[in-house]
Parts: structure tokens; C-alpha cells; sequence
């Protein structure tokens, strides 16, 4: 199994393991040995189509039947398999009797691609589809979910846990909600027995994740859903840390934005979407906000939790983007002090309404842009870092270097690992020196910031005190 793009991938990625396990199948890690490959493909960005199709075209040289799966294949459909005729495409119709689909391919019977449909005309539908199926094996059943199968593929302590899945937003350059769908909350119980499971499996950090994580809970009648449910899913034996990705800032409510800065357990963290901050060029991409309010919202989380961890992603050469509205980011960026910024230059998406607008940028002025903006991201995110020093941290533990570093430049008890400010997977990391012998990948460790490398951390254990006031 190939994954692309997002965590929400990996996620599906997990559940589409579990019912082909349930249904018999094994999975393998090299691709030669294997009766299929399966892709799961990512859709969003012309990048990421483009590293989907090379990631099926690769895969087809090992011979076995490649099956494209994911956000690719369900946007795209009978179109991608015209395209490559050398995989078979299913969607997400497909996935609840996907070990049947695996059957029909590597059998060789014929299967005809879906015809795209905009999945806001549709009944709500996830990747997730409930059955009444039991897996032969009970450990591959979330427990008191039986429909639900997942299988780890990664060994690690943090797991995505997936909140929701599509979008009721209508944001101008996001095709998102015509291939996933409309939103649709998970029923609170349905998320606790999964955490539950992954706790069971090792994970002690949970990253939850959905297209638009502050929309929780609104199609269950209840918009507070998610601050009712996070200290439940901190108070789960095992977890010591719970933080939520994908949080859209017009619709951070002033209770969550307490709660997640203040609840022990939550990750003081805000991944928010903010795209850009120019108010003017926000109302053409169909949103709120700018500037002076996203500074706002920054600064009431830090009042909260002064070390407070920021991430967000912005889009660069939008239809009718001005040098003024590249400026008024600049001074967003510049003030608000953020730990990571993913930078992104517009592209046209087929299905948008900003493909029709007018005051479409050149290339080359896009690419200047990105250029001009990832520079100076760099800089003040590595300046962000050094503000650091000397701060104390809660660092979750992932890897043993000392153990690893067979060139032996790392110094016994030397640690990788993620503090609450950063992201498993995108926010860097922070190495931690003089961590005790029995430490474990999935503990939680206090150091101290003693420098940085870029947005990276360096740092050393605070070893707990001894008696007379010793260490």
C-alpha cells in the first residue's frame, strides 16, 4: 500500500488495511512480492495529482495489478482510467467491499471506473462505511464498533484519529467538498472507543483530524461537541496528549479556543487555516477575517498559554492578488509569530469558483511570490524557534538516537521527539540530550530549549528533583 497527501489519507489508508485483513488479505512492505498495489492518491493540488500519478506509474513496475484508490480516483473516476489504463480506479463507493474489489482484479475481471459525481448532491457518505460485517479476527475491530476496521501501518506513539469527514465551506479555490462530500460528524463514542483501541496499540499522542475540525459536532445538533469531547479523549488511560489539526479561525469559538489552551492533556496548538490575511482578497476566496483579526486570536490564545504553538497555511497569486495584499500578509506573518507556514502558490482547480474569476496571475509572478514569501517565512520562523530558548518543554519521545547512531555522534540518552507546539509530521522536532536509561518512545519528558537548528529544537531532560534539592 502507496499513501499520499494528508493525514486524513493515512487514516483511510489504516481502515482500508483493516478490511482487506479482515477479508484475508496480507499486507507486505515490498512491492515486488505483492498479488496488487494499492494507491491511495491525493487530489488537492496540481503537485500532489502530479506525485499521485507518478507514485501509480511506479508502482506498476513491479508487475502487479495496481488499484488507485483515494481522493485522485474518486475525483476524477472513468477520467484517470482512461488516462492510465495501467491501474484499475475505484472511489469511495468502493471501499466498504474492497477486499471483493482486490478479488475482482487480480482475478482479472473487468471492473468499470465510477463516473464523478458532486458528492454535495449526495447523501452524506464517508470512506468510512458502516457494515454489519464482522472481521474474522476481533483485534481488527474497534471495540464496541465492529463495522469499523483499522490496521496500523506505522509502529510509532502519535496516530491520527479521524473527527469527520468532507466540508460544508465553499471556499473559491477548494474543490474538497465535490469529492468528499458534506461534512459528517463521527458520534462522540464512535471517536472514544477508536481512541480507546489506538491507546491499546502503543499511541500515546492522538492527532485528530477532518476537513474542517471546529465544524465538529454542528451536524449532531451540537456546535460544542468538540470541547465536550477533547477532555474525554485526554482522560483516556494511555494518552498523554491529544491536539487537533485543521481548525478553520472563523469558526474558532471563544470556549475552544480556552479550552484547547488551558485543558491538561490538549496540546496548546492551533493549526489554523488562515490562507491569507488581506481582508479584500479573503472575500474573493469566500472568506472572513484578515490581519488585525487573526492578530486577535493569536494574542488571546498566547494571553492563555503564552507558549502557545501556531501553524497555518497561506496561498500565494490568487486571482486579483494585489502587491497591497501581499504587503498586509507580510505584516500578519511578521507580527504574529508563527511556528510553521506552509507556503503554496495558486493553481486553477477544475470544479472551483475561482477558476472563472478574472485577474489571473502570471506563472512566473506566482512562482515570485512563494519565492519572496518562503523566504521571509523562514526567517521568522527560525527566529520564532530561538525565542524558545530557555523555555521549558514537554517533549513526547519517538526515537532513541543513542541506540540508532551507529557513527556514534549521538551522546547516550539522546532523544527524537516533538514538543507540544509541533506537529508529528510538519512542525519540526526537537532532540533532547540527558534523557534517563528506561526512557521509552511515547513518554512524555520535560527539558529545557537550550538552542535550535531552523525551527528545530535542541534541548536537555530536567531530570525530576532529588532530596536536598539535587538533581
Amino acid at each position: 500500500m502507496v499513501t499520499l497527501g494528508c493525514a486524513r489519507n493515512e487514516v483511510d489508508s489504516e481502515e482500508l488495511a483493516g478490511r482487506l485483513a479482515a477479508g484475508g488479505y496480507e499486507l507486505v512492505d515490498d512491492a515486488d512480492t505483492a498479488d496488487a498495489v494499492l494507491v491511495n492518491t491525493c487530489g488537492f493540488i496540481e503537485s500532489a495529482k502530479k506525485d499521485s500519478v507518478d507514485a501509480i506509474l511506479a508502482a506498476t513496475d513491479s508487475g502487479a495489478p495496481v488499484v488507485a484508490v483515494g481522493c485522485m480516483a474518486e475525483r476524477y473516476g472513468s477520467e484517470l482510467a482512461g488516462a492510465l489504463p495501467e491501474a484499475t480506479v475505484l472511489g469511495f463507493d468502493d471501499y466498504a467491499q474492497i477486499g471483493d474489489r482486490l478479488d475482482d482484479v487480480i482475478a482479472g475481471r473487468p471492473l468499470v471506473p465510477h463516473t464523478p459525481r458532486d458528492r454535495r448532491t449526495l447523501l452524506p457518505i464517508s470512506p468510512v462505511q458502516r457494515t454489519a460485517a464482522r472481521a474474522a479476527d476481533d483485534a481488527l475491530a474497534i471495540p464496541g464498533h465492529d463495522w469499523l476496521r483499522r490496521k496500523r501501518l506505522a509502529s510509532g506513539p502519535t496516530a491520527a484519529l479521524k473527527l469527520a469527514s468532507g466540508c460544508d465551506r465553499r471556499c473559491a479555490f477548494c474543490a474538497i467538498p465535490t469529492f468528499r462530500g458534506a461534512f459528517v460528524s463521527r458520534p462522540p463514542a464512535e471517536v472514544l472507543g477508536e481512541a480507546q483501541w489506538l491507546a491499546g496499540q502503543g499511541v500515546t499522542e492522538l492527532v485528530l483530524v477532518s476537513e474542517n475540525s471546529t465544524s465538529y459536532g454542528k451536524d449532531l445538533g451540537d456546535l460544542r461537541s468538540l470541547e465536550k469531547l477533547l477532555p474525554e479523549l485526554a482522560a483516556v488511560p494511555g494518552i498523554a496528549r491529544v491536539r487537533v489539526a485543521y481548525l478553520q479561525p472563523a469558526e474558532l469559538r471563544p470556549g475552544l479556543l480556552e479550552l484547547i489552551a488551558t485543558t491538561p492533556g490538549i496540546a496548546p496548538y492551533y493549526d489554523l487555516s488562515f490562507q491569507h490575511s488581506s481582508p479584500t482578497l479573503l472575500r474573493r476566496m469566500r472568506r472572513f477575517g484578515g490581519t488585525d483579526d487573526f492578530l486577535r486570536t493569536i494574542e488571546r490564545a498566547r494571553s492563555l498559554a503564552p507558549d502557545a504553538g501556531f501553524r497555518t497555511n497561506v496561498i500565494l497569486g490568487f486571482p486579483g492578488e494585489t502587491e497591497d495584499d501581499v504587503a498586509e500578509l507580510e505584516r500578519f506573518l511578521t507580527e504574529g509569530r508563527l511556528d510553521a507556514v506552509g507556503v503554496f502558490g495558486y493553481s486553477d482547480e477544475e470544479g472551483t469558483e475561482a477558476m472563472g474569476l478574472s485577474g489571473k496571475l502570471d506563472q512566473a509572478e506566482i512562482d515570485a511570490r512563494v519565492r519572496r514569501i518562503t523566504d521571509l517565512v523562514e526567517e521568522l520562523t527560525a527566529q520564532r524557534a530561538e525565542d524558545r530558548v530557555g523555555q521549558r518543554v514537554e517533549v513526547l519521545l519517538t526515537e532513541d538516537l543513542s541506540a540508532t547512531d551507529g557513527a556514534g555522534t549521538a551522546s547516550e540518552g539522546t532523544w527524537l521527539g516533538h514538543a507540544a507546539h509541533q506537529d508529528p509530521d510538519a512542525d519540526g522536532t526537537t532532540t533532547v540530550a540527558a534523557v534517563p536509561e528506561g526512557s521509552v518512545a511515547g513518554q512524555l519528558v520535560t527539558a529545557e530549549v537550550v538552542g535550535t537548528e531552523g525551527v528545530d529544537l535542541v534541548a536537555r531532560a530536567l531530570l525530576p528533583a532529588l532530596p536536598g534539592g539535587r538533581r
